[in-house]
């Protein structure tokens, strides 16, 4: 059991060297891992279940689980998806990283992660609303460092957003200053 549990955490860690590829064909030459943009992903779910009185603890949890798969298929971005098939394979990832762990920690692991996949509950859709704001805030910072063409990002996120709280916190993300947080104003 607890190999197995090691194995899993140590696999997680393969997360902080799989880099958002994505962002190489706006002309980032070093975007964040899939690790950073998780972490950040899992703390706005949390942000936005409060704000529309959903679970915090779970949106968090579906956030945080969801792109774990990519430990072994590494993140895909659109065009390379034009050419690859990749439907159910981060699914089939997932499963085999939850065989190594006891079954009811698999389980709940499993009910997470097909939970944010089916998007049929409202943590679900504030776990992807979490998941299109993280992308429109590190698409906002990249373009505040010269990356004009992530605005294709921004407007795409900006576009797909659901909930009425992520629609107001990209608002005020997508045309405001990255560094201006240390800010008291």
């Amino acid at each position: 059991m607890e190999k197995g549990i090691a194995r899993y955490l140590f696999e997680l860690g393969q997360l902080k060297r799989v880099r958002r590829s994505g962002w190489w064909v706006a002309g980032v030459d070093q975007p964040e891992s899939v690790a950073d943009h998780s972490f950040r992903c899992a703390a706005i779910a949390y942000l936005l279940a409060e704000l529309e009185g959903a679970n915090p603890e779970r949106a968090a949890a579906i956030a945080l689980f969801h792109d774990t798969g990519e430990t072994r298929v590494n993140d895909q971005h659109r065009v390379g998806k034009t050419y690859v098939n990749w439907d159910g394979a981060e699914e089939k990832v997932v499963e085999d990283q939850l065989q190594r762990l006891p079954e009811v920690l698999g389980d709940k692991l499993r009910a997470l992660y097909s939970e944010g996949a089916a998007k049929d509950s409202l943590e679900a859709r504030i776990a992807k609303d979490a998941d299109r704001l993280e992308c429109l805030i590190q698409a906002r910072e990249y373009e505040d460092r010269g990356h004009h063409a992530t605005r294709e990002w921004i407007d795409n996120a900006l576009a797909a957003l659901e909930t009425e709280s992520a629609k107001k916190i990209a608002e005020e993300c997508s045309s405001a200053n990255p560094v201006d947080w240390h800010n008291r104003d």
